[in-house]
């Protein structure tokens, strides 16, 4: 599957890792991120999406400050609001879930620790505009060689980060 132009994609996803956008995932059908047994975490300052999430569903976030919860999944380990195989809150839906790119670990060679997201990074593949960004890749994929230990998606993450930095 068509991940995109690595050089755009990565100046994307800086931006969006700086807080200046969300991500721009073309998911199609694909629903891994929300079937993962994953929490949501929502942050104070959502009110949108606080007002569209039922009360019950969310509690508090365990070693964040009050007023940041997790929207918890369900027993098959969905999004409870994941209905019909769609968003039902999509066009409020957290923070979270608009900055998520599941790129990150097809660009870093990052295997996710969830076997579904495993599954559709494998599908990704991207294009290169020159010899600059298949060395980007490659920048990519080796600062991603260490693991802390940390979770995949943050070893990810900060393996972007470093890279942004040189």
């Amino acid at each position: 599957m068509d991940a995109g132009e690595l050089s755009s994609w990565m100046a994307h996803i800086e931006a969006v890792l700086g807080d200046a956008g969300e991500s721009d995932v073309p998911c199609g059908a694909c629903t891994a991120c929300c079937t993962s047994s994953q929490f949501v975490h929502i942050e104070p300052d959502e009110a949108d999406t606080l007002r569209h999430l039922p009360p019950a569903l969310m509690f508090a976030a365990p070693g964040r400050p009050p007023g940041h919860v997790v929207l918890p999944y369900d027993e098959r380990g969905h999004c409870p609001m994941l209905l019909d195989g769609g968003c039902s809150i999509y066009a409020h839906r957290p923070r979270t879930c608009r900055r998520y790119d599941c790129r990150v670990f097809a660009a870093t060679g990052i295997t996710p620790d969830q076997p579904t997201i495993a599954a559709r990074v494998r599908e990704w593949s991207f294009t290169y505009a020159n010899d600059d960004a298949r060395d980007l890749h490659e920048a990519l994929r080796a600062q991603a060689t260490a693991d802390d230990g940390a979770p995949a998606v943050r070893r990810a993450v900060d393996a972007i980060v470093r890279v942004r930095r040189r």
